[in-house]
């Protein structure tokens, strides 16, 4: 099995708060970050979900604090798509510092909207592997 799709990140300071470490929402902003780099890099833009008439949704996330990330810390942040059978998919994600530690695991569960009818769509493994033009990214 191949290494997750992973993306890297510098945190800035403006991220951190007052006790001088990575704000806690900033987490999923390095995941959200992390999630399009995937699907660009898999060949889906935002306008190629628009044009095929879904998006994207997040349903639930859940983030685990394990290490304090600190101004000028480098990380990586990967994105790993796990498909079931139903309507929706989860998605693993593990911020990890330059040295190995693993300082944040956000998972979350997503769905892929229908734009006309406002629902989630069927199958959206289908979908992806529709619209990517690199579908392996996504364990497909």
């Amino acid at each position: 099995m191949s290494e997750p799709f992973s993306v890297p990140v510098t945190v800035r300071g403006y991220e951190t708060d007052t006790q001088g470490h990575l704000n806690q929402s900033v987490y999923l902003n390095y995941a959200e970050h992390a999630r399009w780099s995937l699907l660009q890099a898999a060949g889906i833009s935002q306008a190629r979900l628009v044009a095929g008439g879904v998006g994207p949704v997040v349903l639930e996330t859940t983030v685990r604090f394990r290490r304090e990330l600190l101004a000028g810390d480098e990380v990586s942040v990967s994105c790993a798509f796990e498909w079931g059978e139903g309507k929706t998919f989860r998605v693993r994600q593990v911020v990890t510092k330059a040295d190995g530690t693993v300082a944040a695991e956000v998972e979350a569960v997503g769905g892929l909207m229908d734009l006309t009818g406002r629902r989630l769509v069927p199958d959206p493994r289908r979908h992806f592997k529709e619209l990517a033009t690199e579908p392996g990214l996504f364990g497909l």
